[in-house]
């Protein structure tokens, strides 16, 4: 029974971090298509987009654990999308070679939610 629980425990630890990775992953993507479709709004290389990409999952993370509210585009109202653009203009203080001007956040906020609701998986920004 022991080895069981252990195995089970193992294979959930392996799927979390498999979603984990799907998510950053998706979200690189969802990112990029929209900084490419987005005037005003740059991610200089590669690994500027993953950081971009992390700290934005970050940024999400805590803002659901203390509010309660996603900061998704679309699906959460004014204030998702408000939190959206937020977390889209504040990710540029964090990361190198990201940079975005406010109209940017806006027009972007609004291409992320369309982008991210035809690619599979459970991202938001």
């Amino acid at each position: 029974m022991a080895d069981s629980q252990m195995n089970v425990k193992g294979n959930s630890t392996t799927s979390t971090m498999g979603q984990i990775l799907w998510r950053l992953v998706t979200s690189a993507v969802v990112l990029a298509i929209t900084a490419f479709f987005t005037p005003g709004f740059s991610i200089n290389n590669l690994w500027t987009l993953a950081i971009a990409a992390i700290v934005l999952s970050i940024m999400d993370y805590i803002i659901t654990k203390f509010t309660g509210l996603h900061a998704s585009s679309f699906g959460r109202g004014i204030v998702g999308f408000a939190l959206a653009v937020a977390t889209l203009y504040a990710t540029q203080f964090f990361v190198a070679g990201y940079t975005i001007s406010w109209m940017a956040a806006i027009i972007g906020a609004l291409i992320y939610g369309v982008v991210d609701y035809f690619i599979p998986g459970t991202q938001s920004v």
